[in-house]
């Protein structure tokens, strides 16, 4: 009697929360590993609830689990949030603890250790996120058996969805691997007491999008760390032009930035930078297109407070298509991004990589990977950060002198094209995720 052929190696991808307009990335990221044929699972923490969503996300194939709700528990008892939420991960507990009755334990040792060892004083109560993540992991491990094809788990930002992720791997007695961004590298409470090191050890290989990223973590590390530049999302590519615009002197700078209303993109350095403009004499527009968050006030007030509403716009998040309309429409793309205190920052922004592909002269800071991307006055203009002023002038100068916006632009196309090639780095992330799932 023939045997059955062996279930297809399939890679679960572990994703905090799916589809989110601000990490398009990983939904094209998603689609061009499953045209070069890897058999993909999504299994998402949480919902994401967002109602607009783009293009490509329709294109997946990929089977997707929701993982079970859980409500955050900042503020609330670990003993009532408990008390709500234990009757809903019991059923895949008992699962699990029937499997693996060892890792279980072994599993549930290593969760409790470092809520304990996380503490910020030794008298302080317990870190209440591991014994959720301890939670999750095991609704993750009895979904990934239900599977049944499962040989990789690979899981994107290496805070909370790769601990979910790495400790699920371990009860199930599967390779791990994960994909480190920004804030999530270098925020150190979103990995206390030495998690991320943890991790970076328990790794068959970590991906990280920028080489400034990847020579920090390598160092941390006998783990291979690789650099793959996200590259442009699907459906922008589709849609993106193939040169810039012709040198044309324009009698009103319009700027464009995109990005989430939150400190670390620098906008209130941005109007105040276009409030100079304005007393430079140089008539200047700003659009923000972005999803809301908490630094949204503070812009408002300041638009408010510096007379700019008739020239300053806020938009909020939008499909692809309507975005690529505000890149036709700009002349000019600034995002002066900035390294908060608690260490959040960018990697690269996708949105500038999209900005130098539709033919947009750029203007950004040397912050974290963006002068992996843009050279100063080679295919953009790179100014220090917290400086309106450098901000002001790049932006006055792409103004006066139109030839060396075209210039910038036409050399930033290129650079997009040999170091942002999103099929490129989808070639390569292939490559390791199917050797992996091999194993």
């Amino acid at each position: 009697m023939r045997k059955p052929p062996p279930p297809r190696a399939t890679v679960a991808y572990v994703l905090k929360s799916f589809p989110r307009l601000s990490e398009t990335f990983i939904a094209s990221e998603i689609y061009r590993l499953e045209q070069l044929g890897v058999a993909l699972r999504l299994f998402v923490i949480k919902e994401s609830g967002e109602p607009l969503q783009h293009p490509v996300v329709d294109a997946i194939r990929a089977p997707r689990v929701q993982l079970p709700k859980a409500a955050p528990v900042s503020g609330v008892p670990l003993g009532r949030w408990l008390a709500r939420h234990l009757p809903t991960f019991t059923p895949a507990l008992w699962r699990v603890m029937r499997r693996h009755p060892l890792r279980v334990l072994r599993v549930t040792g290593i969760a409790i250790a470092h809520a304990f060892r996380a503490r910020p004083a030794w008298w302080s109560p317990i870190k209440k996120s591991p014994v959720k993540e301890l939670l999750q992991a095991f609704a993750l491990a009895d979904a990934i058996a239900a599977a049944d094809d499962v040989r990789h788990v690979h899981a994107h930002f290496c805070h909370s969805a790769t601990t979910v992720a790495w400790l699920a791997s371990l009860v199930e007695g599967l390779p791990l691997s994960f994909t480190a961004h920004a804030k999530d590298v270098y925020q150190s409470d979103l990995n206390p007491a030495g998690l991320l090191d943890r991790k970076l050890r328990a790794a068959r290989f970590v991906i990280t999008c920028t080489e400034t990223n990847r020579q920090y973590l390598q160092a941390r590390t006998t783990t291979p760390v690789y650099c793959l530049y996200h590259g442009l999302n699907v459906e922008f590519a589709r849609l993106c032009a193939e040169r810039p615009r012709d040198a044309v002197r324009v009698d009103t700078v319009r700027v464009l930035a995109v990005g989430r209303l939150v400190a670390k993109k620098g906008f209130d350095v941005l109007v105040d930078a276009c409030a100079l403009l304005r007393e430079r004499g140089v008539e200047a527009t700003l659009t923000i297109v972005g999803e809301p968050g908490d630094h949204a006030p503070v812009l408002a007030d300041r638009i408010a407070r510096l007379g700019l509403g008739p020239v300053v716009s806020i938009k909020g998040p939008m499909p692809q298509r309507d975005l690529f309309d505000e890149y036709a429409r700009a002349t000019v793309f600034c995002l002066p991004c900035r390294v908060l205190d608690n260490g959040d920052r960018d990697g690269i922004p996708n949105v500038i990589a999209e900005a130098m592909a539709y033919g947009l002269p750029v203007v950004t800071t040397n912050v974290s990977g963006a002068p992996e991307l843009l050279e100063d006055r080679v295919n953009g203009m790179v100014v220090p950060p917290e400086d309106p002023s450098a901000v002001a002038d790049a932006i006055a100068l792409l103004h006066a002198d139109p030839r060396l916006a075209h210039q910038l632009a036409r050399a930033a196309i290129v650079t997009i094209t040999t170091r942002f090639n999103g099929d490129r780095t989808a070639q390569a992330l292939s490559s390791l995720l199917q050797e992996a799932a091999a194993c």
